[in-house]
């Protein structure tokens, strides 16, 4: 058995070391330090150079005021990645997909598409889902309990989503095997510099992906379910009386709703939970008074963000953080260093399970705010709680590993002993 990991160092020890890393930074040069831990760095370019030339061109944004700027003006900040994506995939299917999907796009198609999605996550549905996501829960428990051990990322984290993105398209339980690799590989290509290998495996991906829903697809046509339950019913439908999404628009949409809804949440429940291994005192905390896994839940997304940083075109001359921009620039937003900016949070490098306000920028701001949040925040509340509540004493086992990424910071393997 392991000893509980420590927490790392959330800043240089000297002002002058965080001065040169924040002015020799580039994000296409990041190595496995910065992915075990990028808040150092993230400080110190917030602290130091917030609104950060990048040597690859474009600028990268690190206090939560300039976030939230660029997050809710949709006219002036895209998300249209088209003319990011063409030099960086090429004209094939994982072009096609990042430049389609919800996240990516502006008005009229996210206008669209958010509506459909958002008529189909309903209050009345999102409730209807907590009995059934306790009931899986305590099933993934049981198993665990009876081997002794787990991997939290493989047995619970990502068991959770995909479950639950599974139920909400009406995915037949036997379909679903393939699901999490796909993700993993179409995600994977969205890194700042992806590797050859990244980016034909994300192809192929995105290929054995839309194969696979054109057959879902069809047989949804012939039999569809309830559209106030049934999102991939909804989305074939479309609105009542409005306009449809067209093939294309259809299958791609399907595809960022599984990527999103599962690769999001798993990365929420694992880092909680090993940042719960981390901050003994915060788990003893959560043990002894289980009302604050709500609280809880929304300081493990602003401490450890499951995504990390973002991506804005800018369309008009604009000035943001004092730094004038022409139309053209391409604007990185730094989530993860947002998220510990001292003008928003107290001691932002403290975990603190009963923080209030935090208004963190994990589901972003603005018209792309995370149209499946509460979903999300109840994976969160019941995987973590529920598994606290059942294994309070669970320890590492074995070194976890992360996921080697740093847009989306989670891990691959959490092992740990339960008792």
């Amino acid at each position: 058995m392991f000893p509980d990991p420590v927490p790392a160092p959330q800043k240089f020890a000297r002002e002058e070391e965080a001065r040169e890393v924040a002015r020799s930074f580039d994000l296409r040069a990041i190595g496995p330090e910065f992915i075990a831990n990028p808040y150092p760095v993230y400080n110190a370019l917030r602290d130091h150079t917030p609104v950060k030339a990048l040597p690859g061109g474009g600028y990268l944004v690190s206090r939560i005021d300039d976030c939230n700027v660029i997050y809710k003006d949709p006219r002036r900040f895209s998300s249209d990645k088209k003319k990011e994506f063409l030099p960086k995939f090429g004209d094939g299917l994982l072009y096609q997909h990042h430049t389609t999907s919800l996240i990516f796009n502006d008005p009229p198609l996210h206008t669209r598409v958010r509506k459909i999605i958002a008529g189909a996550l309903n209050p009345r549905a999102v409730a209807d889902m907590e009995a059934p996501m306790i009931a899986l829960c305590d099933q993934l428990l049981d198993r665990m309990g009876r081997k002794g051990e787990a991997d939290l990322i493989a047995d619970l984290a990502a068991a959770v989503p995909i479950e639950v993105i599974g139920n909400l398209l009406a995915i037949p339980h036997e379909l679903r095997d393939p699901l999490r690799d796909w993700s993993l590989a179409i995600l994977g290509a969205l890194e700042p510099s992806p590797t050859r290998e990244m980016l034909a495996t994300g192809e192929k991906a995105v290929a054995d992906f839309l194969d696979y829903l054109r057959v879902l697809v069809e047989d949804r046509r012939q039999r569809p379910g309830d559209p106030a339950r049934d999102v991939l019913t909804r989305l074939i439908q479309g609105e009542q009386g409005g306009e449809r999404l067209s093939e294309i628009e259809l299958l791609q949409n399907v595809i960022f709703i599984l990527n999103a809804g599962h690769e999001t949440t798993t990365n929420l429940i694992g880092n909680g939970l090993y940042t719960l291994l981390e901050h003994p005192h915060a788990k003893a905390q959560l043990i002894a008074n289980p009302a604050l896994i709500a609280t809880a839940v929304e300081e493990f997304l602003r401490y450890e963000a499951p995504v990390q940083i973002g991506n804005r075109l800018v369309t008009e001359e604009v000035e943001v953080g004092g730094v004038r921009m022409p139309a053209g620039t391409f604007i990185t937003t730094c989530i993860a260093g947002a998220n510990r900016d001292p003008a928003e949070f107290r001691d932002p490098d403290t975990l603190d399970l009963a923080r209030e306000p935090n208004r963190h920028l994990a589901f972003a701001s603005g018209p792309h705010f995370c149209v499946g949040l509460n979903i999300a925040r109840m994976e969160g509340r019941i995987a973590i709680g529920r598994f606290l509540k059942r294994f309070p004493d669970y320890r590492l086992r074995a070194p976890a590993v992360r996921g080697g990424r740093a847009r989306f910071r989670g891990f691959l393997s959490i092992p740990v002993t339960l008792a």
